[in-house]
């Protein structure tokens, strides 16, 4: 059986992907050698893994409609951007999250109208 050391939380860890090694292996996935919490971490983990997956397709989503109102702004003659509409976002993600809110927000602007 092979395992890799990994250095985390200051100690080495027994880091067993296939799962094979009983006495280290739910320690590196789930950083607790508890029967219990171990499952608990798992099964959050999984609803963890589902938001992601569905934050990933509304991002792609939202770019691509951001993306459509450019070009049919474009076609009809108006401007690349509408900076009071990015404002807007940026206000809206900023109240609701804070300084990690005007981040993403800046974040979610570019995926849809690229880079300035």
């Amino acid at each position: 059986m092979m395992t890799d050391v990994a250095e985390q939380s200051g100690g080495a860890v027994r880091n067993d992907p296939a799962g094979t090694d009983p006495t280290g292996a739910a320690t590196a996935r789930t950083g607790t050698d508890d029967s219990a919490a171990a499952e608990r971490i798992v099964a959050i983990r999984k609803r963890i893994d589902e938001i992601d997956r569905t934050i990933i397709e509304l991002w792609q989503e939202r770019a691509a409609l951001s993306q459509e109102v450019g070009a049919t702004r474009m076609a009809s003659g108006g401007t690349r951007l509408v900076l009071s509409r990015e404002r807007e976002i940026l206000e809206r993600f900023r109240e609701a999250l804070g300084a990690d809110g005007t981040q993403l927000a800046l974040l979610l602007l570019r995926a849809g109208r690229g880079p300035l």
